[in-house]
């Protein structure tokens, strides 16, 4: 059953905070529209609450399609586009792409470096990104590569990078500072801990989702196995996470 925003921070030390201005939360997606799919619906309510958001997409999206005579060039501008107006409709007005190229990602020194240096830039919180962890979903959906890569840059650049002061010393000429990550949520996941129930904000996730149009070629149909594959048996829907704390 799918809890109240509250279980976000159930017994972390972020315990008791919901509405509160001064908040920071990041989405860290590998590609555009995944975080709409992990978040969109927690995202939502925190922004009501007065979360600030900022969504950081890792690659560009350029190879997400079966169209045989798509243009790379531009269905890569037609993604970027498509992540800021499903941003908009979810209340975030900040939106940075790395622009790796889609299906290429790999971990290394330099795409931590770019993770860090973002994290260090806005300071948040919390993040949003994929579990490393699940290479296949509970339906046998084998996860992207790109996914399993960004989850795992992004919990190190979390712990310890983005942490110790001698890990890229070169951000600290640009005027920037070390910063601890309170606590990580990880999507598609196999092992949830946090179900946050988006009933009452379940229509604004798949309206954001329908912002990627070129991903969609039966927008009804996708709303409607969406709203299945998210209700839980008593009716409601939710978002499920497993949450990590930082506790260094």
């Amino acid at each position: 059953m799918p809890s109240n925003l509250m279980s976000l921070f159930d017994g972390s030390k972020l315990s008791g905070i919901v509405d509160a201005d001064s908040h920071k939360a990041m989405i860290i997606a590998a590609h555009p529209d995944d975080g709409e799919f992990g978040a969109a619906g927690t995202a939502t309510l925190l922004t009501a609450s007065g979360w600030t958001f900022q969504y950081l997409v890792v690659t560009d999206g350029s190879k997400g399609s079966a169209d045989e005579n798509v243009d790379a060039n531009e269905l890569r501008a037609s993604r970027i586009a498509e992540q800021h107006d499903a941003a908009e409709l979810l209340g975030i007005t900040k939106v940075t792409n790395l622009n790796h190229v889609d299906g290429e990602l790999v971990a290394d020194r330099t795409l931590l470096g770019e993770i860090v240096r973002q994290i260090r830039i806005f300071k948040p919180e919390i993040i949003f990104t994929h579990d490393p962890e699940s290479m296949f979903s509970g339906t046998g959906w084998i996860h992207h590569s790109d996914h399993r890569v960004t989850g795992q840059m992004v919990i190190d650049a979390v712990y310890p990078a983005a942490r110790d002061i001698l890990n890229f010393p070169e951000h600290l000429d640009e005027g920037l500072t070390t910063h601890n990550v309170q606590t990580i949520y990880l999507w598609d996941t196999e092992k949830p801990n946090v179900y946050i129930d988006i009933s009452d904000v379940l229509d604004r996730k798949i309206s954001a989702l329908l912002s990627h149009k070129s991903q969609f070629t039966n927008p009804k149909s996708f709303a409607h196995q969406s709203r299945q594959i998210w209700q839980d048996p008593d009716g409601r829907y939710r978002e499920e996470f497993r949450r990590l704390d930082i506790w260094a």
